[in-house]
């Protein structure tokens, strides 16, 4: 692909086309999922931060800057969720200890913020609930059943690369949702 037909494919990606996008993911999954691979060197952890990635590299599109490579901004992301991935990793490792007092807090909650935490969860389910079913099935199975990418396209008979885009987009649009009706009142 030369650098005008990569160009108009950003483009229509910027503009919402899914099929622009799902190309776009296409042609540089391997690169990053390549690079990310070689940092953290567990299959499961560079699926599930190559699928970041490109969720990132999608919302921010229209901050690429088409002077660079798109390749070179993308794995500029991919690094930058390494970064990020690592630090989570290390913050999990530390002293249990250490969070006591978090722990003990959070457990000292009244019941009326028990109360609100179970609206919340009441909330988020019914957003799910509103949903494509395709997207219902994609976060039952990857967020409740906390099945691996591979097992979720087993069961879904879809390809893996197909897998995550959906994923990706299901949180995306969930992730939209809740946020929409963050500020709205029942």
């Amino acid at each position: 692909m030369n650098d005008e037909q990569l160009f108009l494919l950003i483009q229509k990606a910027k503009d919402k086309d899914q099929k622009a996008q799902t190309k776009l993911i296409n042609i540089f999954w391997v690169d990053v999922f390549s690079f990310v691979m070689k940092k953290v060197r567990d299959e499961n952890d560079a699926d599930e931060i190559t699928v970041s990635v490109f969720s990132k590299a999608l919302s921010k599109l229209d901050l690429y800057d088409p002077h660079f490579q798109f390749k070179t901004w993308v794995l500029t992301i991919a690094q930058n969720t390494i970064i990020d991935f690592w630090r989570k990793r290390s913050k999990e490792n530390q002293d249990p200890t250490e969070n006591l007092e978090e722990v003990k807090n959070q457990y000292a909650k009244s019941p009326e913020e028990l109360m609100i935490s179970d609206e919340e969860q009441k909330k988020i389910i019914q957003t799910i609930e509103s949903l494509d079913s395709n997207y219902q099935d994609i976060i039952r199975l990857r967020f409740f059943e906390e099945k691996s990418i591979k097992e979720i396209a087993e069961e879904l008979n879809l390809s893996v690369a197909n897998t995550k885009i959906r994923i990706m987009r299901a949180k995306k649009v969930l992730a939209e949702l809740l946020k929409n009706n963050e500020f709205e009142d029942d």
